[in-house]
């Protein structure tokens, strides 16, 4: 086999990479797979080498990503507060960088000239794995079969598998695209596409029916350093054990469920449900740490950006200066945020009930309703006259004054 004719494909056992190992076969390529560990969990992972290998993969490297999945770019999100369309917390949009890296460096280990997603021509995705793989090598040819081949739909592909004996746990009736990582579950796909009906109960599979959740609600503190988690109830804790703990703890409660209707980088509507039960705590505390620690302007301005952050990493954008040039924005504003909040999680529901740090800005004597030293009423004459004078000014115009 020619060195020229190695391709590493994306893989994660899933209907599209599946089928897509003997498609690159059949036209010649040597075909070496990358499944990253980014948290999907061992059922997804165990025997990964042998289903390749038997579908006709010349390789299949599983790399243990989690850890540089969290540090590297989960908790960099979570300092910004990023949110896409203020509902979705970016789990699919921050692994994608992590698997596009580890995929073209296993690239260059086997002498490989091209890469491969199972990526639609639809989706998102595609960008994202493409610009990650030009941030490291441009020089490597991109195969994306979804925008080649003749198969236009996930019956057709599950038709296809079927001819080929390639065993898949998809089938036409559970027809749901579903990516699972340490952060979140994201479904879409089959009968989640009506979006004049409600979901149907089997399409969520990680977090319990806020409906049927516990009745007693449960409390959790979290404490955080320059806005990075480091501790859960007083218990240092690792950035993955973290994420776990949380998720195993936010499932229970219905904690992280959302129905979204949003709109994808290539410019169609699309509907997904996401399941992100850790994350959805992590926001709430971390939020309220913020209220607590960063002054009026800076915060203001934090809130501002933090959309722009989104939709950047959203639209595949994570190794670009201008993500770059936000983190670092992120970073120095949140620095003073150092401190601990107490969450309760109750049917669905993360609230934060309390927070502490040195590095409050609340102070009671201003707070208080009680005149103090720090504050002198009468001052407050003036600024409301000078605040309300351009609204004066245009009142009176309005009157022909």
């Amino acid at each position: 086999m020619s060195e020229s004719k190695k391709v590493v494909l994306a893989y994660s056992g899933g209907l599209d990479t599946s089928i897509i190992i003997p498609w690159l076969k059949e036209r010649g390529w040597e075909v070496h797979c990358l499944a990253g560990d980014v948290g999907q969990g061992a059922e997804e992972l165990v025997g990964l080498e042998e289903k390749a290998a038997a579908t006709g993969a010349a390789s299949c490297k599983v790399a243990d990503l989690r850890e540089a999945f969290v540090t590297e770019t989960i908790w960099p999100a979570l300092r910004a507060l990023a949110v896409y369309e203020g509902r979705y917390l970016l789990g699919t949009s921050l692994a994608r960088p992590i698997l596009a890296r580890a995929q073209v460096e296993y690239a260059k280990e086997v002498g490989a000239t091209a890469v491969a997603h199972g990526c639609t021509g639809k989706g998102n995705d595609q960008v994202r794995f493409e610009v990650g793989y030009r941030a490291f090598d441009p020089s490597l040819e991109v195969i994306a079969p979804w925008r080649t081949w003749d198969i236009t739909s996930r019956e057709e592909a599950i038709d296809y598998a079927n001819a080929a004996g390639i065993p898949i746990t998809a089938t036409k009736k559970k027809i749901y695209s579903r990516d699972r990582n340490l952060w979140h579950i994201s479904h879409e796909g089959g009968a989640i596409e009506d979006v004049g009906a409600p979901p149907p109960d089997d399409a969520w599979t990680w977090t319990v029916d806020p409906r049927q959740a516990p009745d007693a609600p449960a409390r959790v503190t979290l404490s955080f350093e320059s806005g990075v988690p480091v501790a859960i109830d007083g218990q240092a804790t690792g950035p993955v054990a973290m994420i776990e703990q949380l998720n195993d703890l936010g499932a229970v409660h219905g904690v992280g469920r959302v129905d979204i209707i949003e709109n994808r980088l290539v410019g169609m509507k699309s509907r997904g449900l996401y399941e992100t039960p850790g994350g959805t705590i992590l926001f709430e505390a971390l939020r309220t740490l913020r209220s607590l620690c960063v002054e009026r302007d800076t915060l203001d301005l934090c809130e501002r950006v933090a959309p722009e952050y989104a939709r950047t990493v959203y639209n595949g954008l994570w190794f670009h200066p201008k993500r770059e040039a936000m983190d670092a924005l992120f970073a120095n504003a949140m620095e003073p945020c150092t401190g601990d909040v107490t969450v309760e999680l109750y049917k669905g529901r993360a609230t934060a009930v309390a927070t502490s740090s040195d590095r409050s800005l609340y102070r009671d004597d201003l707070a208080s309703f009680k005149m103090g030293d720090g504050y002198e009423p009468q001052d407050s004459e003036g600024f409301v006259r000078l605040f309300g004078l351009p609204g004066t000014v245009a009142a009176a115009a309005g009157r022909g004054e």
